[in-house]
């Protein structure tokens, strides 16, 4: 977790702590016990009372069973397992035992979790038991009637303040063992196993498949190994289930074994112990931080068609339309040349579209945290982009010819294959509607299967261009080829150029005025040297070493420049008329803790739709006046640029891009996802319904 996000709460905790202390050290000291060597109770345990009972005489060679009985002196103080989690501290037991007498591990009930300020904290609320085996030795015939003494410490808390706790302890018979004994987790037979990949720890459980988990979590005994809050995936296979948990980000990432229980969800669960070995991948995902194991693949498959066949009118396609248009009139020139660039242009996108979500995979499995349009978040990229886009713009411009797009050069299936790739690594940054799901899914599943939705994304793109392929009567819908192309051509070289301009734009947004200047002299150069290529063309001479000779010298200097002029920007939230908070986990829950609905939403500048959501929904005077009748608040999160907590967030919501509009009614769990194509008659009747009840308030 971000140093952000961790000390703020700590720090109130400490202080808290730090008064309690004080307090409590001022009301003991006339009311300090003490046993037969002298050792003192400093704190008492008047918030939570113990009691050591043992069950029956013990023999030696053979496990004795101790039982720290823990009750609370009112509901709202809790006790804390072994390891505590982001706050809180575990129990500390000292037993008076001669040395040859052997004592186990605790044996704890399963926790449960409570999350306080983006702390996740594993706690016991009521009476809990904690078991203690002990085995006697030798020394057990020679030692008299005494009874076992010790000392054990703990925290106290509520929800707002901890207070030590300590306690003499002497061993008592009695207690209900038989009881405690089924409440604490048992020990699985078979062995589990673990493996550390990238940021993330996997576990294989042995665990019978028709078990049952009705919101299974793993509580990891290893102290500063993963993120106790971050969202745990599970997935099944056979009868081995596979946890994923992130790594704690400042812990050591590395452990000899790992230990822990297995919360089933209903209060029940097993130890494990897990040995580092090999964890298997795949399987059917059954839990985690989207219920994507509720929706059939097939559901998904359409998703993923079907949004990628939206994606042809979304706005975030129409900088390649140009490209698309000139593609289509040269689909009329003949059956074979019409299928042949249908197929080929399906390749490009389809070939794309995997490229992208295998790379996408990949950053995420080596624990890296990036979402869908990642590409467009690396300033080198877009500067990539931008001189392509330049580049294709004077092209149709006619100021050079290039055989991959020229129409006077037969539109060759090279050309489609190269305007597929093109089209796709331009058009996908944003999600429309049915994408999202698919897209979401495919971060959780299996890689074939997450591929299979990257393919169809990318079919669903090419779609109406492969069917002027195959399909003679939509061609004959074309006017015919002939000397308009070349006027429509020039004219396509406008979308292009503002394209240019909105890459330029957002490659200042991205580095910084300098940063876009500097790019903006490497597009100059690499415009100038096209153009003398455009010269040695239309005169019949060898063009393209002298490219190379005028451009070289742009790009070294762009090469060197760009990174040292570089400015990492914030991510303040850009001007709006609702004066939007900045997105993080804290301010989130502090705004739906002060019992008013939340918007939330989620944007980038390289992602046309979320414009053209705020420019015609967001940012309407009707819309703020109808939060502000709603006493809604507004937050907005800007993934221009990477940020790691934004994308582990719509990871959470099953949103592998942007846009994303949430709305959090008031004491609702859970948010309502709303529509990724807005209007501001929609936002109105949502801050109208403000009272309405919500499947998942409390």
């Amino acid at each position: 977790m971000p140093h952000a996000r961790i000390f703020p709460p700590i720090i109130r905790q400490f202080a808290a702590r730090v008064l309690a202390l004080t307090a409590s050290l001022v009301l003991a000291a006339s009311a300090q016990a003490q046993d037969a060597s002298g050792r003192k109770a400093n704190f008492g345990d008047q918030h939570i009372a113990v009691e050591l009972y043992a069950e029956g005489a013990p023999t030696e060679g053979k496990e004795w069973l101790l039982a720290l009985r823990f009750t609370p002196s009112a509901p709202e103080w809790h006790g804390y397992w072994s390891n505590p989690g982001d706050a809180g501290q575990g129990m500390r037991l000292t037993l008076d035992l001669p040395p040859d007498w052997e004592v186990g591990e605790a044996r704890y009930p399963v926790p449960e979790r409570l999350l306080i300020s983006d702390l996740m904290n594993h706690i016991y609320q009521g009476s809990y038991t904690v078991l203690v085996p002990v085995t006697p030795g030798p020394s057990l015939r020679s030692l008299g009637p005494e009874p076992i003494r010790g000392h054990v410490e703990f925290l106290a808390c509520t929800d707002e303040i901890c207070v030590p706790q300590d306690a003499l302890l002497e061993a008592k018979p009695g207690g209900d063992f038989a009881r405690w004994r089924a409440e604490v987790a048992p020990l699985l037979d078979a062995g589990a196993s673990f493996a550390i990949t990238g940021q993330q720890l996997r576990i294989a459980i042995p665990l019978p498949e028709g078990m049952g988990l009705a919101q299974p979590h793993v509580f990891v005994a290893n102290e500063r190994l993963v993120s106790y809050a971050a969202a745990q995936t599970f997935r099944r296979i056979g009868d081995v289930l596979v946890a994923e948990i992130p790594l704690d980000q400042y812990g050591t990432g590395k452990a000899e074994t790992v230990a822990g229980i297995l919360a089933f969800g209903n209060g029940s669960g097993v130890r494990f112990a897990a040995g580092l070995g090999s964890v298997p991948t795949g399987g059917e995902v059954i839990a985690g931080p989207v219920a994507v194991q509720t929706a059939p693949l097939w559901t998904l498959i359409f998703g993923a068609l079907f949004g990628g066949l939206l994606l042809n009118i979304m706005p975030c396609v129409f900088p390649i339309l140009s490209l698309k248009a000139i593609a289509l009139a040269r689909a009329g020139e003949s059956e074979a040349k019409a299928r042949a660039e249908g197929l080929a242009y399906t390749a490009g996108v389809v070939l794309a579209c995997l490229a992208l979500g295998a790379m996408l995979l990949a950053l995420r499995a080596a624990g890296e945290q990036v979402g869908w349009a990642f590409q467009l978040q690396e300033p080198g990229v877009v500067v990539a982009l931008l001189v392509l886009a330049a580049a294709i713009t004077v092209n149709f411009a006619g100021l050079f010819e290039l055989p991959a797009v020229s129409m006077r050069l037969g539109g060759e299936p090279a050309g489609a294959f190269a305007t597929g790739l093109l089209a796709a690594f331009v058009a996908t940054p944003c999600t429309g509607p049915f994408m999202a799901a698919a897209l979401g899914a495919a971060l959780l599943l299996p890689v074939p299967q997450a591929l299979l939705l990257f393919a169809l994304l990318g079919l669903g793109l090419a779609l109406p261009f492969l069917l002027l392929g195959f399909v003679p009567p939509l061609r004959r819908m074309l006017p015919r080829p002939g000397a308009w192309m070349e006027r429509f051509r020039r004219i396509m070289a406008v979308p292009m150029g503002l394209t240019a301009f909105a890459l330029l734009w957002l490659t200042v947004q991205l580095g910084g005025r300098p940063f876009g200047l500097i790019a903006l002299v490497l597009v100059f150069g690499v415009v100038v040297a096209l153009f003398i290529v455009g010269k040695l063309q239309r005169g019949g001479k060898m063009a393209w070493p002298a490219f190379g000779l005028v451009a070289a010298p742009f790009v070294a200097f762009a090469a060197i420049a760009l990174p040292s002029v570089y400015e990492a920007k914030g991510s303040e939230p850009a001007e709006s008329i609702h004066g939007p908070q900045a997105f993080s986990s804290e301010a989130l829950e502090a705004a739906r803790a002060s019992g008013k609905p939340v918007f939330l939403w989620f944007t980038a500048d390289w992602c046309v739709t979320c414009k053209v959501n705020e420019a015609a929904a967001i940012e309407r005077e009707s819309v703020r006046a109808a939060f502000e009748r709603a006493g809604a608040v507004t937050m907005v999160g800007d993934w221009t640029r990477r940020d790691e907590a934004i994308t582990q967030f719509l990871t959470q919501q099953g949103a592998a891009g942007v846009p994303l509009y949430l709305w959090y009614a008031p004491g609702a769990t859970t948010p309502e996802q709303l529509p990724q194509v807005l209007t501001p008659e929609l936002l109105e009747a949502q801050a109208a319904q403000r009272d309405r009840p919500s499947p998942g308030t409390r």
